[in-house]
């Protein structure tokens, strides 16, 4: 059992949600050694969801991003250092290099690492006029640039590109979206994703979809994207969303065991005892699932952050929290609970027509993942079952008279 007094310093690189939950859960843990959060962004740890929505809309200012106030970190003796960016990791001597040239030693070192933009590798795609929405800077430069009247093409119809897309289309601007596939298509179901691809269209986007792109156009600028059935579309913007992958490069470079992300145990321990690894960039053992995966969700990022914190103040369990997550597009809030993956019966309860239903996920029978449309009391009650174990079938789901509620709260 790791005691806080062995582990001092703890080091943490990222300070994201997962980074800076996890320093401030050390000390709600009553851990008392040193901590320093090292963060390669110059702006005080915010928030990332709000750059896609209510930052973009100009509904939210940068005073309102930041994930605690500045005195926060002073206070809780958290030594928060902004441009530090961490470059190598020596483990034998358990210290952790730094750009500027400087070492921090660790008693224990947390990997909050994230994920990176997964490149689109076609012709022009680092033309100017060329955006990815990652950071404060890449949300301010398509804040400014996103008026009425502009032309933007968006690349993929993930979460953050239909999130773009319907805030784009709510400035004014003519917006496209091209997918190779359906919208969302790995993490929801059929009905939601068709649901969505037609929410779009009536925001007013135009839709390209089972298309990739073949060229991102323009001599000094982007000018166009050109799809692989050779259709042109013009474009003042292009935002290319196409996914992300670990940030695990620093881990990989230590000789640590890496997979789809940082490998983890069920505690979120790496291949060296003295380093863990949280949030985005962490493959850990899905307990629900029975395999190793990986979250990009920030419920995931700040319940590894609590989990390790708890662990490094000598109380270890296994993570097994529930996963969620959300998603706001022009006037639809959709809240997921649970995981799709292997779902193989899909039920619909409510109407898609009211833009107000939920789908009922279920894997050989079991209840699994609960898509909620502008019905967050359906998430709520879903969240209950799902995490107490309770039984709901797919006949009780597709019957509009069972009280899913009641059972929830039974």
């Amino acid at each position: 059992m790791e005691h806080s007094l062995s582990v001092s310093p703890v080091v943490i690189v990222g300070a994201g949600h997962a980074g800076v939950q996890a320093a401030a859960s050390l000390r709600e843990e009553g851990y008392d050694g040193e901590i320093v959060l090292l963060s390669d962004e110059r702006e005080l740890p915010y928030q990332r969801p709000p750059l896609s929505k209510a930052f973009l809309k100009r509904e939210m200012d940068l005073h309102g991003l930041p994930l605690r106030a500045e005195a926060f970190y002073p206070a809780q003796r958290i030594d928060l250092r902004l441009g530090a960016r961490a470059v190598r990791i020596d483990r034998a001597a358990r210290t952790v290099a730094l750009a500027d040239g400087t070492s921090l030693p660790y008693g224990h070192l947390i990997l909050a690492t994230g994920a990176r933009q997964r490149r689109l590798e076609v012709p022009g795609v680092d033309l100017p006029g060329v955006y990815a929405l990652r950071t404060i800077a890449d949300a301010a430069a398509l804040r400014e640039r996103i008026v009425p009247g502009l032309r933007v093409v968006v690349i993929g119809a993930g979460f953050i590109g239909l999130e773009v897309a319907a805030t784009a289309a709510k400035l004014g601007a003519e917006t496209a979206v091209v997918e190779i596939a359906r919208p969302m298509g790995r993490a929801v179901s059929p009905a939601l994703s068709d649901f969505y691809a037609e929410a779009h269209r009536s925001f007013g986007a135009r839709l390209f979809l089972g298309v990739g792109v073949r060229e991102i156009s323009g001599t000094d600028k982007a000018e166009a994207v050109v799809l692989s059935d050779g259709e042109v579309l013009p474009a003042d913007l292009v935002l290319v969303g196409v996914g992300v992958t670990a940030e695990d490069a620093l881990a990989r470079a230590a000789g640590l065991d890496c997979g789809n992300g940082v490998l983890v145990d069920e505690r979120l321990v790496t291949s060296d005892p003295a380093i863990s690894a949280i949030g985005d960039c962490a493959a850990f053992p899905n307990a629900t699932l029975g395999f190793v995966t990986r979250l990009e969700s920030i419920q995931n990022a700040v319940d590894q952050g609590k989990l390790v914190a708890a662990r490094l103040a000598g109380k270890p369990k296994a993570y097994d929290a529930l996963a969620w997550f959300w998603s706001d597009q022009g006037d639809l809030k959709l809240l997921i609970v649970g995981l799709s993956h292997d779902v193989d019966q899909w039920v619909v309860r409510g109407d898609p027509a009211t833009r107000a239903f939920s789908t009922y996920g279920f894997r050989k029978g079991r209840l699994a993942v609960v898509e909620s449309v502008n019905r967050a009391g359906d998430h709520a009650a879903a969240k209950r079952i799902l995490a107490s174990g309770k039984t709901l079938t797919p006949e009780q789901a597709a019957d509009p008279d069972f009280d899913i509620r009641a059972l929830a709260k039974g």
